[in-house]
């Protein structure tokens, strides 16, 4: 069939990613190949000290997604979506979203990029005995009893992101293994919350008397490839505001956007890893066995088929590059050039790659927000120099780009030198990547490894949450994810391999030991109050 022939027969798989300054929809064929696609743009908010997206901003950005997906296959096919095979459903991982007995929320959703939740982390950690990192939905449901806040009593039911909105489209209150993984820790071999941490978290609230058990308000875990529900007459109507979507579709588990990266970049077999690098990044390493201790910088995730993985999730990427685009920007308007922001981005990514392997003694540090693995709960982004260090714009972009991966190479030294843990491919995916070979190169000098980018990097998690939609529908009797992936979705594609040089290992290693004995002066900058 071709595109318009798959959407009329209802045979095109819908995957929509609620990122964080993005929500993306992706309609895929039969062959998981990308048709048709919506976006919406949207901002988080600081509101009475908590970062969250208000309820009206998460539909109406949701909707107006989907309407623009509508309006793309109108324009290109001449025809109105109707029917879909499948449909999956993806958001930022992490964070807080407690309901009551009626259904509504009681408190704006807390995202993951609070960093509020720092003395329940801290208790919780000690408590399992297992690293609980701040961002995670246990952390934030303790630090509010802990805050007393009268909400608790009340609640019902928490969820993620992608959960609320999977619940609201199909009745069903689930979560895929690799998103629950991150409310809190799952066990590898029963594939359900770890009944242990459960039992310590009830007792040491019993007193508290709140009226819930933990167990009784959690999401049920559900694997990759198993049906999550179907789309309801309601839920229709909540998605799609024309009416012409029909109900009854089926829908894969909802997963978080780590999660939809593993799929997106072939990464779910033992031995492989990604990383994702946007506005924030994170590293993503399936895992042959347990760490020999907990690390305060590795959360312990899953595949979304279950499989431990090491994750580096670092706060804060490119948003401080992007800042300086701007100011690029507006000098060559000042200048009356005709200003092609894809163009700006080029340029600088590549002259980065003229820059001295240590940035010639230049330090940035891009903490728009705290960042934990570093133990900033605030941050501020700075660029230092001194009289007699190298400063040209090569160095200067370049010590941008090695700021925006330093806490990434900080946490996976852990993994790779201190727990020796083997990977075999590590592949590369978001914004970073997009001018070909720069981001690569970097990344590779950071972690001392090849870094692959495949063509369909920039597809992104909604791709990959289309292509979990896809295998629950497409998949053979008992067929793995892993097998799928290698045989329905990539059929042999590694990508494009960048390896390390020595120059660059060595200069990249200079720099981060610097950025490492200069992390005082970011201290200073936090504690400095205008």
């Amino acid at each position: 069939m071709n595109a318009k022939e798959t959407i009329e027969a209802g045979k095109a798989i819908l995957g929509i990613e609620l990122g964080s300054t993005r929500i993306k929809a992706v309609l895929i064929d039969e062959n998981n190949h990308p048709i048709a696609q919506g976006n919406h743009s949207w901002e988080n908010q600081l509101a009475d000290g908590l970062w969250t997206y208000s309820t009206e901003a998460i539909w109406q950005g949701l909707q107006d997604c989907y309407a623009n997906l509508r309006k793309e296959v109108s324009q290109q096919y001449g025809i109105e979506i109707e029917k879909l095979a499948a449909i999956g459903i993806s958001a930022m991982m992490h964070g807080y979203l407690p309901f009551g007995a009626d259904g509504k929320m009681l408190v704006p959703f807390r995202t993951w990029r609070n960093t509020n939740t720092g003395e329940a982390a801290r208790q919780l950690s000690q408590l399992f005995v297992y690293n609980i990192p701040l961002r995670w939905s246990i952390s934030h449901l303790y630090q509010a009893i802990l805050n007393g806040e009268e909400h608790v009593k009340d609640i019902t039911f928490i969820t993620t992101l992608a959960g609320y909105i999977h619940w609201k489209l199909t009745g069903r209150k689930v979560l895929g293994i690799g998103d629950a993984s991150g409310m809190i820790p799952v066990d590898p071999e029963t594939k359900q919350y770890r009944q242990d941490m459960v039992n310590k978290f009830d007792k040491l609230v019993a007193p508290k008397q709140l009226g819930w058990k933990l167990a009784d308000i959690l999401p049920e875990i559900l694997l990759a490839g198993t049906e999550a529900g179907s789309l309801t007459k309601e839920g229709a109507k909540l998605l799609d505001l024309s009416g012409h979507l029909q109900s009854g579709i089926p829908l894969c588990p909802p997963e978080g956007d780590a999660g939809t990266g593993m799929a997106a970049t072939n990464a779910v077999k033992q031995r492989t890893g990604n990383v994702s690098a946007g506005t924030s990044s994170f590293s993503m390493i399936v895992l042959e066995k347990e760490l020999s201790k907990p690390h305060e910088a590795i959360d312990i995730v899953t595949t979304p088929d279950g499989s431990l993985v090491g994750m580096v999730h670092c706060n804060n990427c490119t948003s401080e590059i992007n800042a300086w685009a701007e100011i690029f920007k507006e000098y060559q308007e000042m200048l009356g050039v005709p200003v092609d922001m894809g163009a700006i981005y080029e340029k600088l990514f590549s002259k980065a790659l003229d820059g001295d392997a240590d940035c010639g003694g230049l330090m940035a540090y891009n903490y728009v927000s705290g960042e934990p693995v570093t133990g900033f709960a605030e941050g501020r982004p700075l660029f230092m120099r001194s009289a007699t260090d190298k400063f040209n714009l090569a160095n200067f972009m370049r010590s941008q780009l090695y700021a925006a991966i330093g806490v990434l190479k900080i946490g996976n030294d852990i993994l790779l030198k201190e727990e020796h843990v083997k990977v075999d491919r590590i592949t590369g995916h978001g914004g970073y990547f997009k001018t070909p070979g720069v981001g690569q190169r970097m990344l590779a000098a950071a972690l001392g490894s090849p870094i692959s980018v495949m063509k369909t990097a920039g597809e992104g998690g909604a791709w990959g949450i289309a292509i979990l939609a896809s295998f629950l529908v497409n998949k053979q009797d008992s067929q793995s994810l892993a097998d799928f992936l290698d045989t329905k979705v990539f059929a042999g594609d590694v990508g494009t391999e960048i390896s390390p040089t020595a120059e660059d290992v060595e200069g990249f290693n200079k720099y981060i030991e610097n950025y490492k004995r200069a992390l005082p002066v970011e201290e200073a900058a936090v504690k400095f109050k205008r």
